[in-house]
């Protein structure tokens, strides 16, 4: 199993996250890649600090999607947290760069309720870093199509994701 840098960044280039992960495989979804609890993650802004992942992880990262997803072993109270983002590129053997468009989607794993958050986020920077139309389109869509498969538990997000998280 590779490992894969994941690198996130806001849409004026700025680095906002990044995980080196493991590459454990494709399917339809698109590539999955694990990170073990303990995994550094790199945060690049706010106040808060690099850290380690404190239970097992697969992401999902989706080809020509706008959003990418996190599914996490218990006892996370969360099961998934999914970014709204720019769809995926390689950019280079062993690294992913995404553009962070702000607005998550968490799925909760005691009642199942799903949270939409940071849409306030996405407006401030919609102006602010002069999120071109066809990036807000991408963004809007991509947020709607993952709230409409989340509240319908279709897959990946039913169970699908079970047997790549078993793979961590």
């Amino acid at each position: 199993m590779d490992a894969v840098d994941l690198v996130l960044r806001k849409f004026d280039g700025r680095p906002h996250r990044q995980v080196t992960a493991r590459r454990l495989g494709e399917d339809a979804y698109g590539t999955w890649l694990a990170t073990p609890r303990g995994t550094t993650v790199s945060y690049h802004y706010g106040t808060r600090p690099t850290g380690k992942t404190k239970v097992d992880a697969v992401r999902l990262v989706t080809a020509g999607k706008w959003w990418m997803a996190m599914f996490l072993a218990e006892p996370a109270d969360r099961e998934l947290y999914c970014d709204v983002i720019t769809p995926a590129r390689w950019t280079g053997p062993a690294e992913i760069t995404v553009v962070d468009l702000d607005i998550d989607l968490v799925r909760y794993r005691a009642d199942g309720r799903v949270e939409v958050e940071d849409e306030d986020e996405f407006a401030e920077h919609r102006v602010e870093l002069g999120y071109p139309p066809e990036v807000v389109d991408g963004a809007l869509g991509g947020a709607a199509e993952l709230r409409d498969a989340l509240l319908r538990d279709e897959e990946p997000f039913a169970s699908h994701y079970r047997s790549w998280l078993a793979r961590v």
